[in-house]
């Protein structure tokens, strides 16, 4: 039985209404401060508080869970939602904790979102759009030696995860896709206007103004705010682990880009900026900060589920269907932003405790 429409008329007004969830994460500030605009009603969700400096560029804020499918309605129709970032997600190393728990946040709350988003496509006659960021969780590769002889993976290789995250990501983009192209395709009541899904799977992603958040790939943020607190670090993965990498400003414009044109061929894209192992970054750091007393002591449980990613990814797709093109490699990047953001983030912290 289809489900009935959730409003029957069209917004009042044809301003944006985006819907950040997971805004208090470290995606979150540095999206909503580049979708701020006089036409765009940003509306942030969290479980968790959204930081002041966030909060001040929303025009509402709602402390909710995204497993509510009763509290997401009524925010969605109340603000009258035609665009999602659907940030909010258990990430790689705490969902392995407790992967039950990160099923239902990443897989059900990823799904009620795209149910309400096909109710209002269908209500409005007008597409609602979904940005959903992946990971390169959702590869799975069965050796080191296998992962280093496969090189850059296109979006249709390997795609066998050994992570609750990664897993659950895989389905969702398969979930995106269906609703986005395939919803009641049999049905003879088929809605004309679907859901405008379109996903990147983000490589690492490394912020300088913000603390890393425990992920599995946190390991060279971790390293860069240890070297920057003159504090030591012990890296948890092999100095030769390769993965791909990107800063947060250009994850942040990948995907204002990618979401601003129309009918992208695909809805699932690689993106990443450049490949590099945890030493090659420790030796760049210490190029920075001389002091920096960085070891290697590989934690097994997290080194493998890095070992199970892509060395590097081919991002040929995304710079066909719309143009993305890599800003910095890692000695540009730590040097244009990751550094002097870092230095002038703890020069901030050390003047306001002083």
């Amino acid at each position: 039985m289809n489900e009935p429409p959730l409003i029957m008329t069209p917004p009042n007004s044809p301003r944006r209404s985006i819907l950040v969830t997971g805004a208090a994460g470290e995606i979150g500030h540095g999206l909503i401060s580049l979708l701020r605009h006089d036409d765009v009603s940003i509306v942030a969700m969290d479980l968790r508080d959204v930081p002041e400096e966030t909060r001040s560029m929303c025009d509402e804020v709602h402390l909710g869970d995204v497993c509510d499918k009763n509290f997401l309605e009524h925010v969605m129709t109340m603000h009258e939602t035609n665009e999602i970032y659907h940030l909010a997600a258990l990430l790689s190393s705490r969902a392995e904790h407790v992967p039950e728990t990160a099923h239902d946040v990443n897989v059900q709350g990823t799904y009620h979102l795209l149910r309400l988003s096909a109710r209002l496509s269908e209500s409005w006659g007008q597409r609602v759009k979904f940005i959903f960021p992946s990971t390169i969780a959702v590869y799975g590769i069965g050796s080191v030696e296998e992962k280093m002889a496969a090189g850059a993976l296109v979006e249709g290789e390997h795609l066998s995860p050994i992570t609750m995250y990664g897993a659950n990501k895989l389905y969702c983009e398969s979930l995106g896709r269906y609703y986005g192209r395939y919803y009641r395709q049999v049905s003879k009541s088929r809605p004309e206007c679907l859901v405008d899904f379109r996903c990147l799977r983000l490589p690492g992603v490394i912020a300088a103004d913000t603390r890393p958040s425990g992920g599995t790939s946190d390991y060279v943020p971790e390293m860069l705010h240890a070297a920057a607190q003159g504090e030591p670090y012990a890296c948890f993965v092999r100095e030769d682990t390769v993965i791909p990498w990107m800063t947060m400003p250009e994850c942040v414009d990948a995907l204002m880009k990618m979401s601003s044109i129309d009918s992208p061929p695909s809805s699932v894209y690689n993106i990443g900026s450049f490949a590099a192992s945890a030493g090659e970054f420790a030796e760049a750091i210490r190029q920075h900060f001389p002091d920096a007393e960085i070891t290697f002591e590989p934690d097994q449980g997290r080194q493998n589920l890095v070992d199970s990613w892509p060395a590097d990814v081919d991002c040929s797709r995304a710079r066909e269907d719309w143009g993305f093109a890599p800003k910095w490699g890692m000695e540009e990047a730590l040097e244009h932003y990751i550094v002097p953001a870092i230095r002038k983030h703890y020069e901030a912290v050390s003047q306001e405790t002083s």
